[in-house]
């Protein structure tokens, strides 16, 4: 929440490097190495890390963004995909030390901590149970399930007993449930674009839409996370400042 204990909207992109940006969303005098500078100071107050799940970053990126990244600026880490993908969740422990090693030099520039389960790794509420009960209790953590079976009620329950969001998507033919698990609700927008994965752009009633469940969740006292994925041509930054105007 808010410093002043109000529940508060963060919006912003999954990742900030990205070619088709350059001359659009940054200026072309914009070096490649301050775009995340000119992302903090000019659109947004938070970012989703994806580069992460592909590669854990070592201890010179983490001290690096606490050290460019504004007060009140959050930045969103994206678990590795050796845990979620490779390991699928099983003997987190070793995983979950390095994690919190370089987690933990962000310090407040810490935002929530994705969990992307993988489209082949069906439910399994003990696995599950289990992982959550080990992660740190200061982690704000969102899980997002790619395999339909996890989509039921025991597994929200679940959730919500360990505090953890439950990852509302939006686009690329996955289910849209709006369903709260925690002291606040992740959203990620994959793009309207049933044909193209991350791709298209949400219209103005869609964002309208969405900034009316926004404001719903803010009433009932939960902060919100919003995150676009839809990343060609500036799609997400387009759609991400709209959202916001619209709240």
């Amino acid at each position: 929440m808010a410093m002043d204990g109000a529940p508060r909207a963060r919006v912003g992109t999954s990742g900030w490097v990205y070619d088709s940006w350059r001359g659009t969303i940054y200026p072309p005098d914009v070096p490649d190495a301050k775009r995340l500078e000119f992302y903090a100071s000019h659109l947004f107050d938070t970012v989703e890390l994806n580069a992460s799940f592909y590669r854990w970053p070592g201890e010179a990126s983490f001290r690096s963004w606490r050290r460019r990244l504004p007060p009140g600026f959050e930045l969103t880490v994206k678990a590795p995909r050796a845990l979620t993908h490779a390991k699928r969740l099983f003997e987190p422990e070793p995983w979950i030390a390095r994690m919190r090693e370089r987690l933990d030099l962000l310090e407040d520039r810490l935002g929530v901590v994705l969990f992307q389960l993988p489209p082949g790794m069906p439910r399994d509420d003990a696995r599950l149970d289990w992982f959550l009960g080990a992660l740190p209790k200061k982690w704000r953590v969102a899980v997002e399930f790619r395999h339909g079976s996890w989509h039921v009620e025991e597994v929200f329950a679940l959730l919500e007993r360990h505090g953890a969001a439950y990852v509302v998507m939006s686009g690329a033919k996955l289910p849209c449930i709006l369903r709260a698990t925690a002291s606040f609700v992740y959203v990620r927008f994959h793009g309207p674009d049933d044909q193209h994965l991350y791709g298209g752009s949400y219209d103005d009633a869609s964002m309208r839409w969405w900034a009316a469940r926004t404001r719903e969740w803010l009433a009932q006292g939960r902060d919100v996370y919003a995150y676009f994925n839809n990343d060609w041509d500036g799609h997400a930054v387009r759609n991400a400042q709209t959202l916001l105007r619209y709240l």
